[in-house]
């Protein structure tokens, strides 16, 4: 496993970072979610990432057990607050001040932990002032709840202005978490020169575009029992964007870059966010032991020009580059 500073901070992460969106608490059984974490750690993945709204709650609770026994030390545990949890009350979600405290306190909870490493924003609250958000965040750190904060989905303005607000106030704002892979480089116009500026690090989600960059859907057949694509739960939402014939047959054409780069589809889609010299880590998740361990195998990789040019060939006009993405894709009032 190689380690990365998450944006200039002092922080190390492991530049594949354990994510368990979609999976833990929902789609996998405890046990099964529990063994890609020991896999996990196995591999050297020191980074977990969760939230609270992952399976309303669950997804905490299952990955506090997984890590229980751990040193507490030589792990980064991540989560975030914004989206609604609990029975779904009037202040059940958002980034007001209420919320934010009685989240970060169900939080440490349920993953067993004192202190979280990062407490991140999931997405932006257009109904809280911004200033009421940011001494919320302030107080969680100087309480020792958590070391540092971040955001998730926020525009290039939105971090801008958050980043000076922390300033202000004496805390750092060192990460953004947005979705980005070969497909999806929506955050490469705006939000990354944003970040580069102010020495923010991206942990990015989806690198295999909900799976469909590994390859195993294909064009004009139905989706493999069992894959995302037939996930009643949220995954076959999520996916349905992609599970284009035209958008599969060109990353079919991913194929023959991977083989000759020595790497899996799933492995050159990994490989190729962390060339991002922005990005600080790339989430990854499972439902098997045996697709973290092979996920690792992007650690350290480093592709070629060629490669790299060949992708953008393959990929061609499939490929979100519209920065304006960022905000259109995020909730214009708060969720309920």
């Amino acid at each position: 496993m190689d380690f990365r500073y998450l944006g200039n901070s002092g922080l190390k992460i492991s530049e594949i970072t354990y994510g368990n969106w979609l999976t833990h608490g929902s789609q996998v059984e405890n046990d099964a979610a529990t063994a890609c974490v020991r896999a996990a750690l196995d591999q050297g993945i020191s980074t977990f990432d969760t939230a609270d709204v992952y399976a309303n709650t669950k997804a905490e609770t299952v990955l506090g057990e997984a890590l229980k026994g751990e040193r507490r030390e030589g792990l980064e545990i991540f989560t975030k607050v914004y989206w609604p949890t609990g029975p779904g009350g009037k202040n059940d979600t958002g980034l007001s001040r209420k919320h934010i405290m009685e989240s970060i306190d169900g939080s440490l909870r349920r993953l067993q932990t004192d202190y979280v490493d990062l407490y991140q924003a999931h997405r932006y609250d257009t109904e809280t002032p911004l200033e009421e958000t940011m001494q919320a965040f302030a107080d969680v750190v100087r309480q020792g709840k958590a070391l540092y904060i971040g955001v998730s989905e926020w525009t290039a303005d939105q971090i801008r202005a958050g980043h000076a607000l922390a300033q202000d106030l004496g805390i750092s704002l060192i990460s953004s978490q947005p979705q980005y892979s070969m497909l999806w480089r929506v955050i490469e116009g705006e939000v990354v020169p944003a970040c580069e500026e102010l020495g923010i690090g991206q942990i990015v989600w989806s690198p295999m575009a909900q799976g469909v960059l590994s390859g195993k859907y294909k064009p004009g057949e139905a989706p493999p029992e069992g894959s995302r694509a037939t996930d009643d739960k949220g995954g076959a939402d999520m996916i349905k964007r992609w599970m284009d014939d035209d958008v599969l047959t060109r990353v079919q054409k991913l194929a023959p870059i991977a083989d000759e780069a020595g790497l899996t589809m799933a492995q050159l889609a990994i490989a190729w966010v962390l060339q991002n010299d922005n990005v600080s880590a790339a989430l990854v998740g499972a439902s098997r032991p045996e697709q973290v361990v092979s996920n690792v195998e992007a650690a350290g990789v480093r592709l070629e020009q060629s490669a790299l040019d060949a992708i953008d060939e393959a990929l061609g006009d499939a490929v979100v580059r519209d920065p304006a993405q960022t905000a259109e894709n995020a909730p214009k009032t708060r969720v309920a």
